[in-house]
C-alpha cells in the first residue's frame, strides 16, 4: 500500500473510532436527560481533545462537533490556530495561570476555570486588547483543595460580582470537578445549590459545567448544562498508551 493510501485508510479508521465514541456519548447524555426529565438540548457536549492532534479536531468537526475543549494553553493555542478555518467554539477548561491570559484570550470563547480576581482582571484586559468578549465560568472548589484550583464557595459572590462588572467578560455560571473520594452525585448536588445561589444574584449566569467521561450521568441529573468529555469520545490519550 502506498503512503497516500495508507494515510487515507488511517484517517477513515480514526473517523470511524471517533464516530462510534460520539454516538455512545450522545446516547449516554440522551438517556441521562430522559432519566432526569430534561430536554436533550439542555446539555452541550464539549469534546476535550487534550493530547490528541488537530487532525482529530478536524474529523470531529466533520462529525458535527462544534464545542471543543482544551486544558493547556501551550497545546490549545497552536491547535486553535491550525483549525481556525472551522466553525468551532473553544472552551478553555484547565487551570489558567495569569500570565497565560493574553494567549488564551486570542482563541477561547469560554473559560471554565475563572477562580480568582487577579485572573479576572488579566483576562478582561487581554480580551479587550483582542476586541473579544469571553464568557467566564467560575470554577468552584468543592473540597477546598488548592492544588486543584477553584474558588471557595465563601468567596464566590465577590468573584462573581467582579467578573460581572469587568469589560469584555460575561459571567456564564459555574464549573466544578467532583473531588476524589466523593460520590459524584453528592458533589454535583452541592454544585447545584451553589449555582442556584449565583443565579439569584446574577440571573443570566445559568451555565453549569460539570461531568466527565466517568460521571456525566450524575452531572446531568444535578443540572449540568455542559459536560466535558475526552476519553469516552477520543479513546485513551496517546501519552497514556
Amino acid at each position: 500500500m502506498d503512503t497516500h493510501a495508507s494515510t487515507t485508510a488511517e484517517t477513515a479508521r480514526r473517523r470511524a473510532e471517533l464516530a462510534a465514541g460520539l454516538a455512545a456519548v450522545h446516547g449516554r447524555i440522551a438517556a441521562a436527560c430522559t432519566a432526569a426529565g430534561r430536554p436533550r438540548e439542555d446539555v452541550t457536549l464539549v469534546v476535550v481533545t487534550k493530547t490528541h492532534p488537530a487532525s482529530d479536531v478536524r474529523l470531529l468537526a466533520g462529525l458535527g462537533v462544534r464545542d471543543v475543549g482544551e486544558n493547556r494553553d501551550q497545546e490549545a493555542a497552536p491547535k486553535a490556530a491550525a483549525t481556525e478555518d472551522l466553525d468551532l467554539v473553544w472552551h478553555y477548561v484547565g487551570q489558567l495561570q495569569t500570565n497565560k491570559a493574553k494567549s488564551v484570550a486570542r482563541y477561547a470563547d469560554l473559560v471554565h476555570s475563572m477562580d480568582r480576581i487577579r485572573l479576572a482582571h488579566a483576562l478582561s484586559a487581554a480580551a479587550a486588547r483582542e476586541q473579544r468578549t469571553i464568557t467566564a465560568l467560575l470554577q468552584v472548589s468543592l473540597d477546598e483543595d488548592a492544588t486543584r484550583g477553584g474558588v471557595s464557595p465563601a468567596d464566590l459572590a465577590e468573584l462573581a460580582d467582579t467578573v460581572a462588572e469587568l469589560p469584555n467578560l460575561t459571567l456564564g455560571g459555574v464549573m466544578a470537578v467532583a473531588p476524589l473520594g466523593v460520590e459524584p452525585a453528592r458533589a454535583f448536588a452541592r454544585l447545584r445549590e451553589i449555582a442556584t445561589r449565583l443565579r439569584a444574584a446574577h440571573p443570566a449566569a445559568n451555565m453549569v459545567s460539570a461531568g466527565m467521561s466517568n460521571d456525566l450521568e450524575a452531572a446531568v441529573e444535578a443540572g449540568a448544562t455542559h459536560v466535558r468529555i475526552g476519553t469516552a469520545v477520543l479513546g485513551v490519550r496517546p501519552s497514556l498508551r
